[in-house]
């Protein structure tokens, strides 16, 4: 297998911007329309939070939404373009930051929701990010990340961490060069939120009704201290 790393999930991602946008506006992800947006939405405005910060942002949609809600947030995403087309949209706050910058280039902000939506996809920089969600959030605060599920995604792989190559299969042909991704067990999951002083109160498996199958896995972390 040729070397694979963070880097290249954003190279991937700087080359399919516009086909992603269309996706999005013309609902050609039926799992998304279907199942994973509410269950991002619902998952977040349950808390009832007063601010929300969304790491990875992409074209906006879920900070719109929330926006909607009558929630105040921001989100943040390392491709310019992406955020270029969020703020054009309107409907929230947004900004173009980098996972590694989080640190030295924060919002200045503390949030009552941080959450991530499909969107930690990396190997050093999700690791990064999950080092700085305590000094984001409130107390009491909730980090909530939807991802592929480790079980349904793990596919004919083994079940062990590492990264995996990446695909548009079920997109369209505008799509080119899919990111890689890194793969985590339910496990280390677990440990990432442990190991960065969250508390894993909850864990969620949006069901497909047709498959039957976890359309993806929902975690609830929250910064008690």
């Amino acid at each position: 297998m040729k070397h694979l790393c963070d880097k290249q999930i954003i190279e991937s991602w700087k080359k399919n911007v516009a086909p992603w946008v269309s996706a999005i506006e013309n609902g050609e992800i039926a799992s998304r329309l279907a199942i994973t947006n509410q269950a991002i939405l619902d998952a977040v405005t349950s808390r009832k939070p007063k601010t929300v910060l969304d790491i990875g942002c992409g074209e906006g949609w879920l900070v719109r939404e929330l926006v909607n809600s009558g929630i105040d947030a921001l989100g943040i995403d390392v491709i310019p373009e992406f955020i270029q087309y969020a703020s054009e949209q309107g409907g929230g706050r947004f900004k173009t930051l980098a996972y590694e910058n989080i640190a030295t280039d924060s919002p200045g902000e503390q949030f009552d929701v941080v959450v991530s939506n499909f969107a930690l996809l990396g190997r050093e920089s999700v690791e990064h990010v999950f080092k700085q969600i305590p000094l984001l959030l409130n107390k009491g605060g909730a980090f909530i990340v939807q991802t592929i599920h480790p079980i349904a995604g793990c596919g004919d792989g083994i079940y062990k961490d590492g990264w995996r190559e990446g695909s548009w299969a079920g997109f369209s042909d505008g799509f080119s060069d899919p990111a890689p991704w890194y793969f985590r067990t339910l496990e280390t999951w677990k440990l990432l939120f442990r190991d960065n002083g969250l508390t894993l109160t909850n864990f969620q498996e949006p069901m497909n009704p047709h498959t039957r199958k976890a359309a993806s896995i929902l975690f609830i972390g929250e910064h008690i201290a």
